[in-house]
């Protein structure tokens, strides 16, 4: 990147003209949000109730929150161990400081915000400031990046697409950025699982064409130091979250409908499942196959845009062209049937769940071979025009780029947007927090746990059941104890005193007249040491909620989240990496104040 100092007052106007421009694309690309409301896209609710958890968790006094504790009508779930931290993180700090209704404008426009600089930043190595520009508006504005605001509501998926074009620029730079690439790395890992195993991949292909192009292999050196480098520097969260898979479901995180087969272009899908389908199975196949429609005409466009941008900027093949067009291709292909195979063989890419997630990298690599055109048909029309041409020019270039950032928002507004119904909009879901709580994650569910059992036994009902339960010491545990919402079989009688109930600390006092059982509003989790009277204890179990044995007479109950040995380890690695990077960035400071001044 060029030194501010070292240019002109012009270089500087023109900087911080484009850094202006990229702040007026971006708040026009989140308007409808300010003038319509917030949209309620697929993943609204995920995102909000995750703020609003954390939020109460930080009240609390937990910094790092590991359970969710209002998932599954308030038995809770380990969401925050297996779900990546910056983005919830920044969702409920600006929850702590805004309106919870002004919260998710606020995020989109930081994110698209931090992906136009961050494009701007990858563009300026290789164009001028004006195309770099150019080519980070079109970026923040691109068909897919506007689908997961409005259509999804993907929030992590949007904040992943700050990192994308960092990983372009350390990847392929000259100049030393083997630290940056690493905390790029990090970042994206970070923010969205599904993001950072394309932005692998995608430094991978761009890594390797250049290097059979300038048979050279020193990028693919640093980048195969930066991966697990920045892996390290990620493994607090990634270690806990790839150990712990093993205590929940998480395969049902790519069940039917969630399947890379089921979502290749224009290829709608009957009900993959169980025949015949639900109703609700019925309904959920006819909007997968809606939204399908919808991103394969964005692969479409993406694809076709990209193409485009190839052919004009051919004459300009700067060490970034070609790269970006293998990979750009390679995409192209990942959306087609006859890929399937590479969805099958290749490590985690089926985690994906949907081809065309891919856009993500498609919709980067478009914008920056725009840039390179731009580039080349300022250079062509430099010769023909003077210096109040070239201004004329910059300035028309501005008022083209708002009129499409504007035409796109509306596009976007009037088919992507997504109305709240009634028990979605953001008051609704913080009063749901506090009383019934919602329904939980399938891939999140603890092993043993039924959260469609507690779904079924709550829809019944109008408030959550008790934090703890007393039964008869004959309960049948594989019964249905809830089974209608007026009566509660095989309850005993007995006094509970709760006096800690938080996130991740619950105590109680249980007074019973005889030996009974306590069944705690908890879904059960390797995480969880659950002590009787300051002894461990050995439990039952009812649908994944632990059942407690009491004696007659006074009984409390200690329920602790304790960190678990995989956890120190990810974090001893984290410590290990980061030691490891810093002594690498004062390495290569001292490289760069060795290298003469011409």
């Amino acid at each position: 990147m060029r030194p501010l100092l070292a240019t002109s007052s012009a270089d500087v106007g023109t900087w911080f003209g484009g850094k202006l421009l990229l702040l007026v694309v971006a708040t026009i690309a989140v308007l409808p949000l300010a003038l319509r409301g917030t949209s309620c896209g697929q993943d609204f609710d995920f995102h909000l109730q995750n703020w609003l958890e954390v939020t109460r968790s930080w009240h609390q006094g937990v910094l790092y929150p590991h359970w969710a504790a209002s998932a599954n009508y308030g038995a809770g779930e380990p969401r925050f161990i297996f779900y990546p931290p910056l983005a919830w993180m920044l969702g409920a700090s600006l929850g702590t400081v805004l309106p919870w209704s002004w919260t998710p404008f606020a995020f989109a426009f930081l994110a698209l915000l931090g992906a136009g600089w961050s494009f701007q930043a990858m563009a300026r190595e290789w164009v001028t400031d004006e195309a770099a520009t150019a080519g980070a508006c079109l970026y923040v504005v691109n068909p897919y990046l506007l689908f997961v605001l409005y259509e999804r509501s993907a929030l992590a998926e949007l904040l992943a697409a700050s990192w994308i074009p960092l990983l372009v620029l350390c990847g392929l730079r000259k100049k030393a950025a083997l630290v940056q690439l690493a905390l790029a790395l990090a970042a994206i890992w970070l923010t969205n699982a599904p993001a950072a195993v394309i932005g692998c991949y995608m430094l991978a292909g761009l890594v390797a064409v250049d290097a059979l192009q300038q048979r050279d292999w020193a990028l693919v050196r640093r980048a195969a130091i930066a991966v697990p480098l920045g892996l390290g520097l990620a493994a607090f969260w990634l270690v806990p979250a790839l150990f712990e898979q093993r205590w929940v479901q998480i395969g049902r995180a790519i069940g039917p409908l969630m399947r890379v087969e089921d979502s290749f272009l224009f290829e709608p899908v009957k009900w993959p499942g169980k025949f015949p389908p639900t109703s609700d199975e019925i309904l959920a196949t006819a909007y997968h196959n809606l939204v399908l429609h919808t991103a394969s005409w964005i692969v479409v466009s993406l694809v076709l845009a990209a193409a485009l941008a190839a052919w004009l900027s051919y004459r300009r093949r700067s060490v970034l062209w070609v790269p970006l067009v293998v990979v750009g291709a390679a995409i192209a292909v990942l959306q087609l049937r006859w890929s399937d195979l590479i969805w099958r063989i290749t490590p985690e890419l089926r985690y994906l769940q949907f081809p065309w997630r891919w856009m993500l990298a498609l919709g980067m690599i478009a914008a920056a071979l725009a840039g390179l055109a731009l580039e080349t048909g300022a250079r062509g029309r430099s010769s023909l025009s003077g210096p109040r041409g070239r201004m004329l020019g910059r300035w028309f270039g501005r008022v083209a780029v708002l009129m499409l950032a504007l035409g796109l928002t509306a596009f976007a507004a009037l088919h992507f947007w997504q109305p709240c119904d009634e028990e979605d909009n953001v008051q609704a879901q913080i009063a749901t927090l506090h009383t019934t709580g919602f329904e939980g994650t399938d891939e999140y569910t603890p092993l043993g746990g039924s959260n469609d059992d507690l779904d079924d036994m709550m829809s019944d009902r109008d408030e959550m059941i008790a934090p703890v339960t007393l039964l008869e010491t004959d309960a049948t545990l594989d019964s249905d104890l809830f089974a209608d919402d007026s009566s509660e079989p095989h309850t005993a009688p007995g006094h509970v005193e709760l006096q800690d109930w938080d996130t991740e600390h619950m105590t109680a006092v249980v007074t019973t007249p005889g030996s009974e059982l306590a069944l705690l509003r908890l879904m059960d989790y390797p995480g969880w040491r659950i002590r009787l009277n300051g002894s461990a204890v050995r439990m039952r179990h009812m649908d994944g909620l632990p059942v407690v044995p009491l004696a007659a007479g006074v009984n409390r109950i200690d329920i602790r989240w304790i960190t678990t040995g995989d956890v120190w380890a990810g974090r001893g690695l984290s410590i290990a990496a980061l030691a490891i990077t810093l002594a690498l960035s004062r390495r290569e400071r001292r490289k760069i104040r060795a290298v003469p001044i011409p």
